[in-house]
């Protein structure tokens, strides 16, 4: 009797990826990543933030080139051109953030990368024809940007199909849907696969994978730690094989393949870091905190969470668990629905998109200045000071630029990130807020960023920060509080129990769990 996904076809494979390896400057992103896809199935790819899973998946789509490795496809050897090239070919992928043009219709952005004139009725019928096939309806006359996300998402979805893919690639494709429109799409996705075509599914989410996944590949670190049958695995098993363990013990196989060993396991966490010695002082917390978006999707749920003076508290989580807008309750960017939050009037924030977020790119850096607190000024604004703080900054943090006039675009990522921190620490703010502190930094930058952290915590700065990396969480965290679908619970400082509090394998009983009560930090009296 044959399982789910378990037909003849099946057992026939679609795409091949052989030790693919592909390099960022000094950044390995993946090396030696191995993948096979059958056809009828989904296979869904899994590994924590910077694994590799997606970087894989462009190589795949057209979007990067392999430095090494084989891909096949059907069989046959695949270097795919560009993603016009994969899409002729029968893949498609769906990004995380999606592609679309939102002042655009749903028929025309259906028909971008077409050929010859835009025939509006006969786009505007494919899209008609090609959602009822799949049970994906939408109005081909809308405006993208009038649509709910689920909606967009769906549109993604029928663009690649009407280009007849029989591979479709979905990057987190439940990140951003509400619970009934994640499980509406998971079992359309099975529809798909079992119609005799093939799903990656690129997922952080260990339920969604085994609910739905045929197969399941783990990357760690840019290798490929564990391949095998979903219905052989647990959520368990896959958490440690994304957490790094050193050797994967598997419960089954794939075509007789073995499971891989993990061989690079995390490296020691650095334990050099001061922990507070005062009496603990609150200057941030949450109590019974809840926040929904304006689809009306809980984000944050009853959080409980207190920071102290002179500590750097940690939030652990995988994308879509609600730690952005977490960060933005306690700087005061969010009001929360329900609840209490106690802050400081001065809290300084670093979000994790500095060019979107935190500079005017061609504007010079004493005019970038004056952004932290311009809503609470008034009146005319005196750029001779801004000039001068722009040049303390400039030198107390090591930000290499000609001076207060250049623009901002004209620095590194590196820089920029250190002006940034250096802006929101001016003034030494009681509390800091901090996203992905080294995102897109070299090792030196990284470095000197996070020794602006430890510095401001040790003169006393409340410090909040998550990051994708888990192992800087851990590094530079004095306590670290793991979101999970919204909730919020303080975990003690170890990889393995914040990562699977992380992935909500963590029971709310286990001793590595402090549930969401108030701790007083280590090494402090109260």
């Amino acid at each position: 009797m044959m399982g789910r996904g378990e037909t003849a076809q099946s057992e026939t494979t679609l795409l091949s990826l052989e030790r693919l390896s592909r390099r960022f400057g000094d950044v390995q992103a993946l090396d030696d990543a191995s993948l096979r896809v059958r056809a009828g199935t989904v296979h869904a790819l899994l590994g924590e933030n910077g694994a590799g899973k997606t970087t894989l998946m462009r190589l795949v789509f057209g979007l990067l080139t392999p430095d090494g490795g084989t891909m096949l496809w059907r069989g046959a050897s695949l270097r795919v051109r560009s993603p016009a090239h994969a899409l002729s070919m029968g893949i498609g992928m769906v990004h995380q953030h999606f592609t679309l043009v939102p002042a655009m219709t749903v028929a025309e952005n259906v028909a971008l990368g077409g050929h010859g004139r835009f025939d509006r009725e006969a786009a505007a019928a494919r899209v008609r024809e090609v959602g009822a096939r799949a049970g994906l309806s939408l109005d081909p006359s809308a405006r993208v940007d009038s649509l709910p996300v689920g909606a967009q998402q769906r549109c993604e979805i029928v663009k690649a199909l009407a280009r007849d893919v029989q591979l479709l690639i979905l990057d987190e494709p439940t990140a951003v849907l509400a619970p009934s429109e994640a499980r509406e799409l998971l079992a359309w996705v099975r529809r798909f696969a079992d119609a005799g075509n093939a799903v990656v599914l690129i997922t952080h989410k260990l339920r969604d994978a085994l609910a739905v996944a045929d197969d399941v590949t783990v990357l760690h670190r840019g290798r490929s730690v564990l391949t095998m049958r979903a219905a052989d695995t647990t959520e368990a098993h896959l958490a440690n094989a994304m957490l790094g363990e050193r050797t994967i013990a598997a419960p089954g196989d794939v075509d007789a393949e073995t499971v891989v060993a993990a061989e690079h396991a995390a490296p020691a966490l650095d334990d050099t870091a001061v922990a507070p010695t005062q009496a603990p002082e609150t200057v941030l917390s949450l109590r019974e905190v809840t926040w929904r978006d304006a689809r009306g999707v809980v984000r944050v749920q009853r959080a409980n969470m207190s920071v102290y003076r002179g500590e750097i508290v940690g939030v652990a989580a995988v994308e879509g668990a609600g730690q952005h807008e977490l960060l933005r309750l306690l700087s005061g960017r969010l009001t929360p629905e329900q609840g209490t939050v106690v802050r400081p009037a001065d809290v300084g924030f670093v979000p994790e998109d500095r060019h979107r977020d935190a500079l005017l790119l061609d504007a010079p850096l004493f005019e970038n200045v004056a952004l932290r607190g311009a809503g609470l000024r008034g009146g005319r604004l005196d750029w001779a000071y801004f000039r001068r703080a722009a040049d303390e900054l400039i030198s107390r943090f090591d930000v290499r630029a000609t001076g207060a006039a250049a623009p901002a675009r004209a620095l590194s990522g590196g820089n920029q990130q250190k002006f940034v921190l250096g802006r929101e620490l001016s003034g030494e703010p009681p509390a800091l807020v901090v996203e992905n502190p080294s995102r897109g930094l070299d090792f030196k930058a990284t470095l000197a960023v996070q020794q602006a952290l430890r510095a401001a915590r040790d003169r006393g700065t409340a410090v909040v920060m998550y990051s994708s990396d888990l192992d800087e969480v851990l590094m530079l965290a004095d306590r670290v509080y793991a979101m999970h679908a919204g909730l919020v619970n303080e975990v003690i400082p170890d990889r393995d129990a914040v990562g699977r509090a992380m992935l909500g394998t963590l029971a709310d009983d286990a001793p590595e769990s402090l549930g969401d009560t108030d701790r007083t930090p280590a090494g402090s009296s109260a």
